[in-house]
Parts: C-alpha cells; sequence; structure tokens
C-alpha cells in the first residue's frame, strides 16, 4: 500500500483488479501490507459492492471483531475457503457468515470464542459434525447453522447454552433423537428443526421451555403421539411430515395464544378436538392428509369469536355434512375440504353465506356432495372468491356461475346439465374453466373463444356440446390448454388457434378437415390428441417443429402414405439430445395450480393419467393406413415410453433400432403386414411389460432371453410362420 499513489488511477496499484469496462474493483489483495489496528465497521472497504476477491491475509488487525458490515459484500464476494482456526483471548461476539461460500468443516477451535453472542452460519456450504465444542459456548443467544450440509445427532447435554433464545438447524442432515436436555433452555423462544432426519419421540422436556413460542419440526422422522406437554404461550406448532400417530388431544384448548398449527401429513386419528375451533387466537389450520375420521364439530361457536383465516382438512376420512355453523367462521379467507367422505345438500345460499372473505374454497372429491338447486343462487354469492373447486361430486342441475371475482372454477365429473349460461362471458378475470364429464349441452357460447387475455385453461370433454367448433384464441396469446373432446362438434379447426403462442396442450375430436400443418409452427405443445377425427390427405414427409412434444395421438384417422426417414427427427424432446431437467417431480403442463388429466391407450388398455409426468413420452399412430417400412429413425426417440402403430399396412421388418427405446414400456406393433424375424436385439429392453406382435407376418423363432420371454401366447398369436415358446408350434434346426 506505500506505493498507492492518488495522482493515478487506482485501477493500476498493486494489489488492485478492476473491471476494464465500468471501472469497478472486482478484487483486492492486501496480504503482507502490514495493516495493523482495528478493522472498523465504517471502514470504506465495505462500499465496495462489486468486489468479488478480498485477501487480508498475514496483517494485525488485533484486537478487532470482524465487522457484521461483511455482510454487505458477502452477496458478492464470493469469499470462499475454510473457517481460520480461532484462538484463546478473542473478544468476537458477533459472527455472521449467512449465504456465503465458505465451505469445509467447523473447526473445533470455536469452541474458544467464549464471547460470541451471535453465530449466524445459514446457506453456506458448511458440512460434517458440529464440533462438540460449539455447545459449550455459554453467552450465545443465537444460533443459526440452516440450509448447509451438517448431519449427525445432537449431544445428550444442550444446558450450557442457558441463554439461547433461537436455535434454527432447519435444512440439513442431523438425525436421531432430540435430546431431553433442550427442554433445560429456558430462555428459547424460537426452535427451528425442520427438514432434516430427526426421529424418536418429541420430548416432553419442551413442555419446561416457559419461553417457547415458535416449535418448527416438519419434514423428519418423528414417531409417536403428539406431545404430551407443549409452553401455553405457543404461538406456532409446525409438525407437518412426519410419523405422527395417536389422537390429537383435548389438551389443546390450554393453549389459549396458540396462532398456527401445521400437523398435516401424519398419520393422526381420531375425531377433530371442537376445542381447536374456540381457540381464540387460532388463524391457521391444518390437519390434511391425516387419517381422522367423524364429522365437523364446529358447533357451539358464538359469532366473531374465531379469528380462523385457513382451514384446510383436506385427504382424511371425514364423514356427515358440511354443518351451517361453519358460517360463524366470518374471518375464513381459505377452505380445503377436498378428498373426505361428506355428503349431503350444498346449500351455497345458506352454509356458507356469512363466509364474505372467503378466496379460496375447495370441496371436491367428497362423493355425497350434491345441489338441489332450490335456494341456490343463479350467480354464487361471494365478491373475494378467487378458487372453487368442486370436481368429483354428485352434483345437478345446471351449472352455477361462480362469482365475477372467480379465477379458477372446477366442476368435472359430476351430472350437471343444462347449457352454459351467457353469464360466463362476464368472468373476466377467469384463468381456469373446467367443466368436463358432466351432461352438459347445447353449443359452446363464442365468447369463451373470445375472453380476454386472462385464460390459461378451457377444459369441456366428454359433455354433449354440438356446433361449430368455436374460434378460440382470439387476440389474446396466453391459453396452454385447450380440450374440447369427446363431444358433439363438427367443422374444420380454427386457423385462429395459430395465435395461442403459449399452448401446450390441445386435444380435439371429431373434426373433419386436412390435416393442419401450420400447428407445427406453434413452439410451446406438449401434448397433441387429435385422435378420432376425419383429418384426410396423407401425412407430411416431415414434421419440422414438435421441439417440446411428449405425448402425441393421431389414431382413428383415414390417414395413409409412408413415414420418411426424417419423419422424428425433429422431435428432441423425445431425444437424448434434449436438455430434460432431472430435478424432481415435473407434470406435463407445468401449472402448480391445474394438472391435466388424459385417457392414452397404454400396455394395451386405455388408462385415465390424472396427472402426467413430464417424463412420460407417447406416440400413438394406431388405426390408420399407413403403409412402408417403421423407418430406422424412430430409434432416435431414446425417452419413448409408450409405442403403438398398430392397425395399419406397415410392412416389411421390424427395425432393430428399436433397441435403442431402452426406456420402452409398452410397444403394439399388431395387425400389420411385418414380416421377417423379431429382432434379437428387443431382448436388451429391460422396461418393457407389454408386447404385442401379432397378426403379422413374422417369422422365425420367438427370442427367450430377457423380457421377449415372459410374454403370453396373445403376444404372438396370427403370425403362421413364428415358432418356439410361448406358441406351440416348435422351432426346426
Amino acid at each position: 500500500m506505500k506505493r498507492w499513489n492518488s495522482a493515478i488511477d487506482c485501477c493500476s496499484w498493486d494489489g488492485v483488479l478492476c473491471n476494464t469496462e465500468t471501472g469497478h474493483i472486482l478484487s483486492l489483495d492486501l496480504s503482507n501490507s502490514w495493516i495493523y489496528g482495528p478493522l472498523l465497521s465504517n471502514s470504506s472497504l465495505f462500499n465496495l459492492h462489486c468486489l468479488r476477491k478480498l485477501n487480508l491475509a498475514f496483517n494485525n488487525f488485533s484486537p478487532s471483531p470482524i465487522p457484521s458490515e461483511f455482510h454487505r459484500l458477502s452477496r458478492n464476494s464470493g469469499l470462499t475457503g475454510s473457517l481460520p482456526e480461532f484462538h484463546s483471548g478473542s473478544t468476537l461476539k458477533f459472527l455472521d457468515l449467512s449465504k456465503t461460500t465458505f465451505s469445509g468443516k467447523l473447526p473445533v477451535s470455536i469452541g474458544k470464542l467464549k464471547f460470541l453472542n451471535f453465530m449466524d452460519l445459514e446457506k453456506c456450504n458448511f458440512r460434517g459434525v458440529v464440533p462438540y465444542s460449539l455447545w459449550n459456548l455459554s453467552e450465545l443467544s443465537y444460533l443459526g447453522l440452516s440450509s448447509n450440509h451438517f448431519y449427525g445427532q445432537l449431544p445428550y447435554r444442550v444446558g450450557n447454552l442457558a441463554k439461547l433464545t433461537t436455535i434454527d438447524l432447519s435444512g440439513n442432515q442431523f438425525s436421531g433423537e432430540l435430546p431431553s436436555s433442550l427442554g433445560n433452555l429456558t430462555q428459547l423462544k424460537y426452535l427451528f428443526l425442520d427438514d432434516n432426519n430427526f426421529s424418536g419421540q418429541i420430548p416432553s422436556s419442551f413442555g419446561n421451555l416457559s419461553q417457547l413460542e415458535m416449535l418448527i419440526l416438519s419434514t423428519n422422522l418423528f414417531d409417536g403421539k403428539f406431545p404430551s406437554s407443549l409452553p401455553h404461550q405457543i404461538k406456532s406448532i409446525n409438525l407437518q411430515n412426519n410419523n405422527l400417530t395417536g389422537s390429537i388431544p383435548s389438551t389443546i384448548q390450554n393453549l389459549t395464544f396458540l396462532e398456527c398449527i401445521d400437523l398435516s401429513y401424519n398419520s393422526f386419528t381420531g375425531v377433530i378436538p371442537r376445542s381447536l375451533f374456540k381457540l381464540p387466537s387460532l388463524t391457521y389450520l391444518s390437519l390434511k392428509n391425516n387419517q381422522l375420521s367423524g364429522s365437523l364439530n364446529i358447533q357451539n361457536i358464538s359469532d366473531h369469536s374465531s379469528k380462523l383465516e385457513n382451514l384446510f382438512l383436506s385427504k382424511n376420512n371425514l364423514t356427515g355434512h358440511i354443518p351451517s355453523s361453519i358460517s360463524k367462521l366470518k374471518m375464513l379467507r381459505e377452505m380445503c375440504l377436498d378428498s373426505n367422505d361428506l355428503s349431503g345438500s350444498l346449500d351455497f345460499g345458506t352454509i356458507f353465506s356469512g363466509l364474505s372473505l372467503l378466496h379460496d374454497l375447495l370441496l371436491s372429491n367428497n362423493r355425497g356432495l350434491f345441489v338441489t338447486n332450490n335456494n341456490s343462487p343463479l350467480v354464487l354469492p361471494w365478491k373475494k372468491l378467487y378458487l372453487l373447486d368442486l370436481h368429483s361430486n354428485m352434483l345437478g342441475g345446471p351449472v352455477v356461475v361462480p362469482p365475477m371475482s372467480t379465477r379458477y372454477f372446477s366442476v368435472s365429473e359430476n351430472s350437471l346439465v343444462g347449457r352454459i349460461d351467457p353469464l360466463f362471458c362476464k368472468l373476466a378475470d377467469l384463468q381456469y374453466l373446467d367443466l368436463s364429464s358432466n351432461n352438459l349441452s347445447g353449443t359452446i357460447p363464442q365468447c369463451l373463444g373470445n375472453f380476454n387475455s386472462s385464460l390459461l385453461v378451457l377444459n369441456l370433454r366428454i359433455n354433449h356440446f354440438h356446433g361449430e367448433m368455436p374460434e378460440t384464441c382470439g387476440d389474446r396469446r396466453k391459453l396452454k390448454t385447450l380440450d374440447l373432446s369427446c363431444n358433439q362438434l363438427y367443422g374444420k379447426m380454427p386457423n385462429s388457434l395459430i395465435k395461442c403462442e403459449e399452448l401446450q396442450i390441445l386435444n380435439l375430436s371429431q373434426l373433419d378437415d386436412t390435416f393442419p400443418f401450420w400447428l407445427q409452427n406453434l413452439l410451446n405443445p406438449q401434448v397433441l390428441i387429435l385422435a378420432h377425427n376425419k383429418f384426410h390427405c396423407p401425412c407430411p414427409h416431415n414434421f419440422s417443429g414438435f421441439l417440446k412434444l411428449s405425448i402425441i395421438d393421431l389414431s382413428f384417422h383415414d390417414f395413409s402414405g409412408s413415414l420418411s426417414s426424417e419423419y422424428f427427427t425433429n422431435w428432441t424432446s423425445m431425444s437424448k439430445i434434449s436438455q430434460r431437467n432431472s430435478s424432481g417431480v415435473t407434470y406435463i403442463g407445468d401449472d402448480e395450480s391445474y394438472q391435466y388429466s388424459v385417457t392414452e391407450v397404454n400396455k394395451g388398455l386405455e388408462m385415465l393419467f390424472v396427472k402426467i409426468f413430464a417424463m412420460f413420452v407417447s406416440i400413438d399412430f394406431s388405426n390408420n393406413r399407413f403403409h412402408g417400412e417403421i423407418p430406422e429413425t424412430i430409434g432416435d426417440l431414446q425417452y419413448l415410453i409408450v409405442l403403438n402403430l398398430s392397425s395399419n399396412d406397415f410392412s416389411r421388418h421390424i427395425p432393430s433400432s428399436l433397441r435403442n427405446l431402452v426406456e420402452l414400456e409398452s410397444l403394439d406393433l399388431s395387425n400389420n403386414k411385418l414380416s421377417g424375424k423379431i429382432p434379437p436385439q428387443l431382448t436388451s429392453l429391460t422396461f418393457l411389460e407389454y408386447l404385442n406382435v401379432s397378426k403379422n407376418r413374422l417369422t422365425g423363432p420367438i427370442p427367450q432371453a430377457g423380457q421377449i420371454g415372459i410374454f403370453p401366447n396373445s403376444s404372438f398369436e396370427g403370425n403362421a410362420g413364428l415358432c418356439g415358446l410361448p406358441l406351440s408350434k416348435t422351432c426346426g434346426t
């Protein structure tokens, strides 16, 4: 530093590296610079917000704590490496390295920071076992180790941390049982142990934590019953996604300060305690995905006594009627009662009349619910409702019009009749409309094709709509799913579909038209189902588009012609060259709010896929008049799971390139004019569960190795020249 000259550009100084375009300092190397004295929090060093690398090694800053202002640099600095060794006599009180890229193990010498009051190492890259010495830092009040890679068990004794008010160990791989000595931390207010592998029972000593306000133990392996003792003043309890069993105790009524409780995704049984709905401070209650039974005990609630805003009881075994007293929960904003065994009439005019703040209502999948429509209004009364899901019930009569504020409306899989009311045209904010699988009739209102840009999903399949196929896209650009199949529509596919630039799922049937080659210009289709139409003329030489296609179904047409060798070369989403995202489970459509379901032929059976995994790849060209050979290039589609080319006029050999379809589970080539031998290479298809090559002109022995040897006689019958098991015809020498 002694050679730094303020008269020249600082980017030319020793140890300084700048961005040549912006002049911002990227790297600062001050090692071995004979710097001495404290590093102050107001140092201009902390104004270098573009700094990526900082080296202060081999200087003398003692005595000096690490200023918390380092956090201003850490978001961009790329500070890396392990923590240094700490020395006895350090007076460091505040250590915040959160959201940096420090890594490695914590040094045992961290236990020498006897004066340390605050430690936050959140979202770094530390790993290994936390040194036992850390649990002896008796002055520590805040311990944050969340979102790292720590593992191992907590020590049996943690009582030395008597001043701790916050422990955050979430997002690691800690395991084992919780020590009962945690109950000795009488100053503890916040305990976050979620997203680990802790097991065993929740210690009863937690009842001694007289200051505890938040207990977050979700996503672990805890078993046993609900904690037998919890402090009276606790405000938030989250035990979701564990293995807890037994009933929810009625003593929960003693937790009068409780604001939030989440017990979802466990195995709790018994009835829901009536006292839960009487807790004066409770705003959030989630008991979904358990085995709770009995009726909804919401009686004896006085008006305005409940502050409950969120009620989640989905996927249990609740029975009986929805009580009219539910209308006393006047602060309710979200209510999810779907996937239970609730029954009785849904009288929207009275049962839910007092819930003026409600914006999400899920009552789907309760097979005993019906609507008499005697007292229900034609347009439902709520003014703030966004989501109304009533699918899979026993609803009858005409379809009610949801509130004008509705964004999501589903009444699929019911017994609704009549026409779509013109008032639907006024739902200006509607994004998801699913009226599928009912007995609705009449023409489809043209306004459904002229909605403003809000509509994302329009699903009217399996009804009795008739008339011409409506214009669908107009000037909007956001429609992602369009399914009008299994109705009595006629006419041509509207060219306006080309304006649906975001379209991902298209399912249409019973149209009479030339094949709409212009669909190739759409960039985003993942599902293209045009089965059971009357499309005609030969298929094109190749498809130039469909780069994201996962499912294509062109079955039951009158297509003719051959498939060229270039036919499948552009379907890159089905081949290994596609950049598929393998992290996590995703579904076709990639929409958290709406999961599209479809019926497809798979393994010889019609199957309903309620949710379609993004990895499901299927081609169905069955029941047409395609002829010539099956192109070898079909072997390039290595992600293919279902291939159905049955009931055509394909001839010549079965392509040996099918051996490359390593994910294939279902192969149907039946009822064609294929000749030659069954390629022995097919024995390498280890995932193949269904094979049908019957009714062809195949000859020679049936391969006996691999999966081929397990299929029944029906897979090979109708080929006079085939021999060997499972057929009765033996092969000669």
